[in-house]
């Protein structure tokens, strides 16, 4: 179950609809059935466009909340492409393909079962970072296709 809150009715509406579009993409019927997603549209993020974190202890967590910025100064088509990206972590946490191992200092993080210290690596070579920067474009394009919005002036707004 999505639900979303925050922001105005347009944006709730518009949000729920990617982020239902994405799960099903990414994850399949059965998976994205399976998960629980909060989504908040927040106005005190900063410079921060969104960011995904799960709810429970689960080694392939089903509880998530996505914050996303949605200040007048973020572009509709971008708070979309955010949520999106967003949505490629749920994936990945979901099916297991990233877990955070906190109970071991330094702070790492199994990715396909390959460990990485976020304390040294560049957020821009993580490889889930690259992963979710590479399919949040494709996942808004095909989803303003499929429904019917891609002749629409601000899906085009970069």
């Amino acid at each position: 179950m999505i639900e979303v809150s925050g922001g105005t009715e347009k944006q709730r509406e518009l949000v729920k609809s990617i982020a239902e579009y994405s799960a099903v993409k990414l994850m399949g019927s059965r998976l994205a059935s399976a998960v629980d997603i909060e989504i908040e549209l927040r106005h005190d993020m900063g410079t921060t466009l969104g960011n995904a974190t799960w709810q429970d202890n689960n080694h392939r967590p089903r509880d998530f909340t996505i914050e996303v910025n949605a200040s007048k100064n973020i572009r509709l088509r971008r708070m979309l492409e955010t949520i999106a990206h967003e949505m490629v972590h749920v994936k990945q946490f979901a099916k297991g393909e990233i877990k955070d191992l906190i109970s071991r200092p330094p702070n790492i993080r199994k990715w396909m079962g390959k460990e990485f210290n976020t304390d040294t690596i560049s957020y821009w070579d993580c490889p889930w970072e690259i992963e979710a920067y590479g399919r949040e474009c494709g996942l808004f394009i095909r989803w303003a296709v499929e429904n019917n919005l891609a002749n629409e002036e601000w899906t085009h707004d970069v």
